[in-house]
């Protein structure tokens, strides 16, 4: 007998709701939200007030579309963390109430383990899935990190961003060039035009499997500063290059640590996860990589990149096979739990 899902993401600025029968999507709705735009980034109060107004819309389209009733879900997963506490907050408790009214149980997500686990949603009969053990290469807004997973429910930490995530960097380097919010689409389409040897910068030297790319975005902004001294139409004229080249730099320092994880674990199914996996660049850097490695690479959909509850269904289906259920007094959580 098949399980029906209702997933619900809440964890920055996109509201959304999604069913799921197994690990088939029967719907995946998401709201976004344009104000932010206004602002260069996420403003929290906004992004809450926003989530509450388009919870149950979306929720409803989600049921409509998936063509199920309410009264047909075996449970709520909901994404629990991390993330913006206030939009956590409307997701977490729409949840509970939710499942409280119709009596079925709420299952929690890790929103990170979440967007790892989306490569197992079905699609097609040709569609491959990532053999466990794999390790999964997750870069978003927020997060860097490098994970090994050995099951659905097995995730240990390898390495992770000491400082700032490498979405951050690709959204500071276009704010530094004048570029809308957010910035990371913008840099990928000019790079496609720009020379990425065009400029140099410094890679960070950190131990282990850690990132780190606060210095890098200091040093794209003091190249920048020093060369609108000498012309102030610089920006202008380098666009294009300057995005290949801070790219360039980014995905270098991110597969050299992806290959250090590689070899010291003996693991050659290679995953990609997270809003950064949309990058062309880091796409097809990735499968250039795989291919010298003999590695097997994995990335997901474009529509699984970003936030959405597709993923928090299919991480809280398999969680109901085990009975791992969560109690009404859960709270959520802002910062990773790995």
């Amino acid at each position: 007998m098949s399980t029906l899902i209702l997933g619900i993401e809440s964890s920055c600025d996109d509201t959304s709701a999604a069913v799921t029968e197994d690990t088939k999507i029967l719907a995946n709705i998401v709201a976004g939200q344009e104000v932010h735009k206004n602002y260069g980034g996420v403003v929290p109060e906004l992004a809450s007030r926003a989530h509450q107004q388009n919870i149950i819309p979306v929720i409803d389209q989600a049921l409509k579309q998936a063509k199920i009733k309410k009264n047909q879900l075996d449970a709520v997963a909901f994404t629990r963390g991390p993330g913006l506490l206030g939009s956590l907050l409307v997701g977490t408790s729409f949840a509970k109430a939710f499942a409280l009214a119709a009596d079925i149980p709420i299952i929690e997500v890790d929103h990170l383990q979440a967007h790892i686990l989306a490569h197992f949603i079905t699609g097609n009969a040709n569609q491959r899935v990532p053999g466990f053990p794999f390790i999964c290469l997750t870069v978003s807004g927020g997060h860097t990190q490098i994970i090994k997973v050995d099951d659905p429910h097995t995730f240990t930490l390898l390495g992770q961003t000491i400082d700032d995530a490498a979405g951050e960097a690709f959204d500071k380097a276009a704010k530094i060039m004048g570029l809308p919010y957010p910035g990371g689409p913008y840099i990928d389409k000019l790079a496609g035009e720009g020379n990425p040897l065009a400029y140099k910068f410094p890679k960070p030297r950190i131990k282990g499997l850690d990132y780190s790319f606060s210095g890098l975005k200091t040093s794209f902004l003091y190249t920048v500063r020093d060369k609108l001294r000498e012309d102030a139409s610089f920006i202008e004229k380098e666009k294009a290059n300057l995005a290949a080249s801070i790219q360039f730099t980014i995905i270098d320092v991110l597969l050299d640590k992806l290959t250090q994880a590689a070899e010291m674990t003996g693991i050659s199914d290679i995953a990609l996860a997270g809003g950064v996996s949309a990058n062309s660049g880091l796409r097809k850097a990735l499968k250039e990589k795989g291919e010298t490695k003999g590695w097997n690479i994995f990335i997901p959909g474009f529509e699984f990149t970003t936030d959405n509850a597709a993923m928090i269904a299919i991480a809280g289906y398999f969680k109901y096979l085990r009975n791992d259920f969560a109690s009404q007094d859960i709270t959520p959580y802002t910062r990773s739990n790995f």
